[in-house]
């Protein structure tokens, strides 16, 4: 009976270590999921910078058109309407003057537009870039968990193959343990291998 009672601990001993290694390897494979779907989550986050930086470059082309436009209609336009109405020759002095001043700030307006629109874009790639690394850091992450998660099986794997060992050996299941070692003797060093 007690032969029994020990074949049923081993085997449950050792039935219950594979399941803490399955259980374990499960729970790696469910980390590194969870981290590639984060990841995955991130980088969406890059598309979508993407997709703001089209739109903002295309409302600032759009801009300078329009702002092109009304330059000439309002501005332009009202100081050549002004002077001519006066009666001031437009091609030469204070009018041409004027207009030339006009244009010099339309210009200044328009590059600062244009520096502001590359900080925007230069900004959107910096974000871009913090999401792909962040992206990445996930990942490794999941991979470290789950590498942990593996190792944790492992050492129960191990840590239950040891107990159920050493319940063999105690109990003698395993042709070891105390009842053998104590019949065992040496052959005597007195005798003759020889004859």
């Amino acid at each position: 009976m007690g032969a029994i009672c020990t074949g049923i601990q081993v085997v449950t001993g050792l039935t219950g270590a594979i399941k803490q290694k399955n259980a374990s390897d499960k729970a790696a494979e469910k980390a590194q999921a969870a981290a590639n779907f984060n990841a995955e989550m991130i980088e969406r986050d890059i598309g979508l910078l993407e997709k703001q930086r089209g739109i903002i470059n295309a409302q600032f082309a759009i801009d300078q058109v329009r702002d092109r436009r009304a330059f000439e209609r309002e501005i332009q336009g009202t100081a050549r309407a002004g002077f001519g109405y006066a009666g001031f020759d437009m091609s030469r002095g204070t009018p041409l003057a004027v207009l030339r001043i006009n244009a010099r700030e339309f210009d200044y307006q328009a590059a600062v537009s244009e520096f502001n629109n590359e900080m925007t874009n230069m900004q959107i790639s910096d974000e871009q870039e913090n999401a792909r690394l962040n992206a990445e850091l996930a990942r490794m992450e999941g991979g470290g968990a789950a590498a942990s998660l593996r190792a944790q099986g492992t050492a129960s794997l191990i840590s239950g193959l040891g107990q159920v060992a050493q319940l063999g050996y105690e109990r003698n299941f395993l042709g070891s343990g105390q009842s053998f070692a104590s019949t065992y003797r040496p052959p005597s060093r007195s005798r003759s291998l020889i004859g």
